[in-house]
């Protein structure tokens, strides 16, 4: 924790106004709130805004002013990153270039890899395995993720929360993989772009189970749609077990029907990279 320091951060929710108000309507969590959770207690005197960057009529920081911030840190989005006819993507990508050029440090989950990606020269495909959901298994870091610094404190392999169809097919030049698991190659990134530097993961360390639940209850759905429960009761019911692991992470019956341990239940574990960005490499390139 960093009680003195003082940061301008910009929170930059990539999810269209009618997404955001399809959250609320079905209480699930938005992904800016979850990010600025974990700042206010890691670093509590950080100042925090959130932008709507999907929105079109959202003025966004441009030139000069780009370098007022510290970091930025690119949300979820339920966009399509590759749909280049967009404007609410395109609009991104130019934001995400933009920062590079400004060399401001970024950080992104889910949609925030496939920025960090694409707006660097990479590309972006759905992913043929379909969605991955809910939990990412055996996460792998890469000989370089076992050094790099975003990833220090995490074991070699872990867990992690996750609810995505698309996904990094070809890494841009000046990227490096971090790590990998079975379902989707590219679960851990680093791009060093023009003057920036862009840290990411397709998987979210600003989850937990119970927003995961959440999320989940919401996209019943999809979910029976795509084969994974019979019934949207079904759903519902995963969902309530989550929500009780939540409540009671040392239930050994819970742990054991999810699979799951400390990788994924203990913050000190499961938000690693985010503290990790902040101390090395946000800390070490504020300007101010």
């Amino acid at each position: 924790m960093h009680n003195d320091l003082k940061l301008a951060i910009a929170i930059l929710n990539g999810y269209p106004k009618s997404s955001r108000e399809r959250f609320d309507a079905a209480n699930v969590g938005h992904p800016h709130d979850m990010y600025a959770r974990f700042l206010r207690s890691y670093v509590p005197q950080a100042t925090l805004d959130v932008l709507f960057t999907a929105d079109l009529d959202s003025a966004l920081p441009a030139g000069a002013h780009l370098r007022s911030y510290d970091a930025y840190i690119f949300t979820g989005s339920d966009l399509t990153i590759y749909h280049t006819d967009d404007p609410r993507v395109t609009r991104q990508v130019e934001l995400s270039r933009a920062i590079f050029e400004a060399a401001v440090p970024c950080y992104g989950s889910c949609w925030g890899i496939q920025m960090a990606a694409y707006a660097a020269g990479g590309e972006v495909r759905k992913n043929p395995k379909g969605r991955e959901w809910a939990i990412a298994r055996r996460i792998t870091r890469t000989d370089a993720g076992k050094t790099h610094p975003l990833l220090a404190g995490k074991p070699d392999v872990y867990d992690g929360f996750i609810m995505h169809l698309d996904e990094v097919v070809t890494l841009p030049r000046g990227a490096t993989l971090l790590a990998t698991n079975e379902h989707t190659h590219v679960q851990a990134l680093e791009v060093r772009h023009k003057n920036g530097t862009f840290w990411a993961t397709q998987y979210h360390p600003e989850y937990n189970f119970y927003e995961m639940a959440r999320l989940i209850s919401a996209r019943a759905e999809p979910l029976v749609k795509e084969g994974f429960f019979a019934s949207a009761d079904d759903v519902q019911a995963y969902a309530d077990a989550m929500f009780a692991l939540h409540a009671n992470p040392d239930d050994p019956a819970l742990r054991e029907r999810f699979a799951v341990g400390p990788d994924i239940l203990d913050p000190l574990y499961r938000e690693a990279e985010l503290r990790n960005w902040i101390d090395a490499l946000v800390i070490p390139a504020r300007r101010h």
